[in-house]
């Protein structure tokens, strides 16, 4: 790794055992506030990296006030392309925690440049988008990636990989995944017509650099700090923001990949413009070597609940799931999770790193001693990434894994978006039955002057 270390100012990460510099990525973080600045902690508790620099289109906001006082010795940039132009040399991987349709291009330049990165969840924000990103991977093959589903390294992770290939979990044929808690926009009115009102730009924002290839849009502070998720230009909805903690095992260890068919059941609030209220979208994925057919079933909305199975017990609010930069988690009628049916068991699971439970209870008692052991993790996700960097672990949530799960999401959106069902064909990679739907694939030609990283 690169030599120089930029040391942390005060003991607000508590207790760090830190590497010799010289063993330490030296790490360039883009995006500081908000997520971006819980990504660049927990990068640096590990004590596996330099933190030298910090580049945010709005270096004067109070959320990035953290992280810049914490690393007070990292460069400074506003400017993704500036920094990576004069540090080049000094920077060995980047962190990404910008919102999701900004993920792009940092990323296809840091790739280029040969640089490791961590990618906040989804992937990009488009289908399109994805897969260049899978392909440049491919291309520069000793660039390590990963994508920031961080329950993808702990405990749920283990125990679906052991009980997958110890037989315990075998022909599933339904998963209802649900995420039931209250998004910033559920009070919004549904019969919305427009974007908000132009409102004066904060002088400390860079708004064009903001928009990066969506220009066009004004300002308006309910598209920033976290309200980007929720519009269509911007986000990918709940789906997007859950659907990785929530689905993630499952689509690597039963070897999903894409569907075939998607469909809107249920939107409360579809509107042309943000993500609706509740939504109900299927998902139908065929057989499998052999494996059968899944249909996933996704809920999200306060209200809009899976069936609940007999024998599901009780479910509080899971001590597994981080709460969000903003503030304390809510208590929720279900907590975010799925249910996965097979053909003689039922399983019953949180997110992110919440193991599954087999119920009914009596079920579960009868099966205890068949259970086999789950090895525990040697690193958690920042340090599996940062271990990769040096050669040391392989990622477990590289671009050839959440590629395609971050794909099965983009197709979801474009259902709600469009409240239609899409027939998806799996090897051309085309919607068959919709052209615009097939046109959102890559969504809007991107603005003058960005069009150079949509080439690998």
């Amino acid at each position: 790794m690169a030599g120089g270390a930029v040391l942390l100012s005060n003991s607000l990460l508590g207790h760090v055992t830190m590497a010799a510099p010289h063993e330490r990525v030296n790490l360039a973080c883009v995006g500081i506030g908000n997520r971006g600045a819980e990504i660049i902690k927990a990068l640096y508790k590990t004590g596996l990296c330099n933190v030298v620099a910090l580049c945010d289109v709005d270096l004067g906001a109070s959320q990035t006030e953290e992280i810049l006082k914490l690393f007070p010795d990292a460069k400074r940039y506003q400017d993704f392309r500036r920094m990576f132009d004069e540090m080049d040399t000094q920077i060995d991987a980047v962190s990404i925690g910008t919102p999701d349709f900004a993920h792009f291009a940092i990323t296809m330049t840091a790739m280029d440049l040969g640089k490791h990165v961590y990618v906040e969840k989804p992937l990009a924000h488009t289908f399109n988008e994805v897969e260049l990103l899978m392909a440049k991977a491919d291309k520069n093959p000793k660039v390590v990636t990963q994508m920031g589903n961080q329950g993808h390294s702990e405990a749920n992770y283990f125990q679906f990989k052991t009980w997958k290939e110890a037989g315990i979990i075998k022909d599933v044929t339904r998963i209802d995944a649900h995420m039931n808690m209250r998004r910033r926009w559920h009070g919004w009115d549904p019969q919305i017509k427009g974007f908000p009102y132009p409102e004066r730009i904060p002088e400390t924002l860079d708004w064009d650099l903001w928009q990066m290839h969506t220009l066009g849009h004004h300002y308006n502070p309910d598209f920033v700090n976290g309200q980007w998720r929720c519009w269509y230009d911007f986000g990918m909805g709940a789906l997007g923001d859950w659907g990785a903690h929530i689905l993630d095992t499952a689509h690597e260890f039963l070897e999903l990949g894409l569907p075939t068919e998607v469909e809107a059941i249920m939107l409360e609030g579809h509107n042309s413009f943000f993500f609706p209220m509740s939504s109900t979208i299927r998902f139908k994925f065929p057989q499998r070597a052999k494996m059968p057919a899944i249909e996933i079933n996704w809920y999200d909305g306060l209200d809009n609940l899976p069936p609940i199975p007999e024998g599901y017990g009780v479910s509080g609010l899971d001590p597994n799931i981080p709460p969000p930069s903003t503030g304390k988690l809510e208590p929720v009628k279900l907590n975010p999770g799925k249910i996965i049916y097979s053909k003689d068991l039922t399983f019953k699971g949180g997110s992110h790193a919440s193991t599954l439970e087999i119920i009914p209870e009596a079920k579960a008692k009868d099966l205890a001693n068949k259970l086999p052991e789950v090895p525990e993790t040697t690193s958690n996700h920042f340090a599996n990434f940062l271990k990769a960097c040096k050669g040391e672990e392989k990622t477990r949530s590289s671009f050839a894994v959440a590629g395609p799960l971050s794909q099965v999401f983009c197709l979801g959106v474009i259902s709600q978006r469009l409240n239609t069902k899409l027939v998806f064909d799996r090897e051309r990679k085309e919607i068959t039955n919709n052209k615009f739907a097939n046109a959102l694939l890559t969504g809007p030609a991107p603005a003058k002057g960005w069009e150079q990283y949509y080439t690998v």
